[in-house]
């Protein structure tokens, strides 16, 4: 099924956007950032504020930084590999 799923996904048109695959793990070196759907609140746990401002720009930092965070989490390894000295020299 994994296998399918990856071949297909390569089908132009299939995802319905060339762009749909650009912000996937992996894609840029670094684990994806958390994901948030409706509604704003959903067992106590509220989407962050800055994902409902509508400004593209501090959205962009903050799956950034989030992603960096989760990547140096739970695979630093990635890290450590990437030429980017910003990446991997940024505390925790």
């Amino acid at each position: 099924m994994a296998l399918l799923e990856a071949t297909i996904r390569l089908i132009p048109g299939v995802l319905g956007s060339d762009e749909s695959t650009g912000e996937e793990s992996f894609e840029h070196g670094l684990l994806e950032y958390p994901h948030y759907t409706r509604p704003a609140e959903w067992e106590g746990r509220s989407v962050p504020d800055v994902l409902l401002s509508g400004h593209h720009a501090r959205i962009e930092t903050w799956r950034r930084e989030q992603a960096l965070h989760i990547t140096r989490e739970r695979r630093p390894d990635m890290l450590a590999e990437r030429t980017d000295a910003s990446c991997a020299a940024q505390p925790h």
